[in-house]
C-alpha cells in the first residue's frame, strides 16, 4: 500500500490516491482519498472495497523507494497513465481512476510476460477497443488506432 498526494484537489473533495497492490499478480487497485481521512475512515474504505482479498499489509513510503520497488514503478506507471487522462480530457483525475486501474492491470509487464489480467484469469482482457476491427489507421488525438 502506498499514497499518492499532493494531487489538485477535485470536486469530490480528493486530493490523494491510495494504490493498493496484490505482490503476486502484481495488479493494482486505486482508490480516491483525501489527506485529512483519519485511519478509521480508511479502514472502512479498505473493508469495503478489498474486502475479498486475503492480505497481508505493508506499508511503505515514496521518500524510502528502497523499501518497495514494486509500488514505487506501479505508481510511477500509473501517474504517467493519469497524466495522459488528464491532459486530454481535463482536470478531473478522479473521474479517470477506474479507466488508469483497467488501463494499469491490462498492459504488459515484462516481469510476468503477460498482462496482469491474463495472470490472473487465465485470459486476455478485451477492452471496448477489441470489439471493434479497424480496417486502416486513424489519426484520434495524438494517438494513431
Amino acid at each position: 500500500m502506498d499514497f499518492i498526494m499532493g494531487l489538485p484537489q477535485t470536486s469530490r473533495d480528493v486530493d490523494s490516491i491510495w494504490v493498493i497492490g496484490d505482490r503476486l499478480a502484481k495488479s493494482a487497485h486505486i482508490l480516491p482519498v483525501h489527506t485529512t481521512f483519519s485511519v478509521d475512515k480508511l479502514a472502512r474504505i479498505y473493508i469495503r472495497e478489498v474486502e475479498e482479498l486475503v492480505t497481508r499489509v505493508h506499508l511503505s513510503t515514496t521518500f524510502h523507494p528502497q523499501m518497495d520497488s514494486q509500488s514505487e514503478r506501479t505508481i510511477q506507471v500509473l501517474e504517467d497513465i493519469l497524466r495522459a487522462c488528464v491532459i486530454d480530457f481535463g482536470g478531473q483525475w478522479n473521474q479517470f481512476l477506474p479507466l488508469a486501474e483497467f488501463a494499469y492491470n491490462n498492459i504488459y509487464h515484462s516481469s510476468i510476460q503477460m498482462a496482469l489480467f491474463e495472470a490472473l484469469y487465465g485470459r486476455r482482457c478485451r477492452s471496448l477497443v477489441d470489439w471493434f476491427e479497424s480496417t486502416k489507421p486513424r489519426l484520434c488525438g495524438t494517438d494513431l488506432l
